[in-house]
């Protein structure tokens, strides 16, 4: 990898990092849904994906988790385990939309927004080693759309931002 293309990568994680942790600081209905966060991050993840490359894309998801996890939540402890779930299917997933459909980058948002919600779900089904924990999912698949136009959007202006700049530098 160039140096130049690596100094923007490593920039756009340290702000995926500082966004992610600024986001936990932002209660969302009072904690009337436990862990339902807007996803600022994922708009520098989503950015990466149509700016860089998926495999870039993935790097910076899974790095921020780790990151955060080091410095906020604890690494390897439950939480980090339902991020790193969702963060893994959440991009995997709009990898896939974006290549193989016609959906718009706010589409495509809307897609990682709802498969990160499932891939926690799905981690925590595994970990907590009961199903009931399904019956949250409804919940969180309610706010996935609003929060995934939202990221969606401001994604879209970051693309449209970073392209003519990053081909000026």
């Amino acid at each position: 990898m160039e140096l130049k293309k690596f100094t923007r990568l490593t920039m756009l994680l340290s702000l995926s990092v500082v966004l992610n942790i600024f986001e936990s600081f932002i209660p969302l209905f009072n904690g009337f849904i436990p862990g339902l966060k807007l996803g600022l991050a994922n708009s520098i993840v989503l950015m990466v994906l149509y700016l860089f490359s998926f495999k870039d894309a993935i790097y910076i998801s899974i790095l921020r988790v780790f990151m955060v996890g080091i410095l906020r939540i604890g690494l390897f402890s439950v939480t980090f385990c339902f991020s790193l779930g969702g963060a893994i299917l959440s991009v995997i997933s709009m990898a896939l939309a974006k290549k193989y459909t016609k959906l718009s980058i706010i589409g495509v948002s809307i897609v990682g927004s709802i498969m990160h919600s499932i891939g926690q779900i799905l981690v925590a089904i595994i970990i907590l080693k009961t199903y009931n924990i399904i019956y949250y999912l409804p919940w969180l698949l309610i706010f996935s759309i609003p929060t995934g136009i939202f990221i969606g959007v401001i994604s879209k202006e970051l693309v449209k931002y970073f392209e003519k700049r990053l081909k000026l530098l």
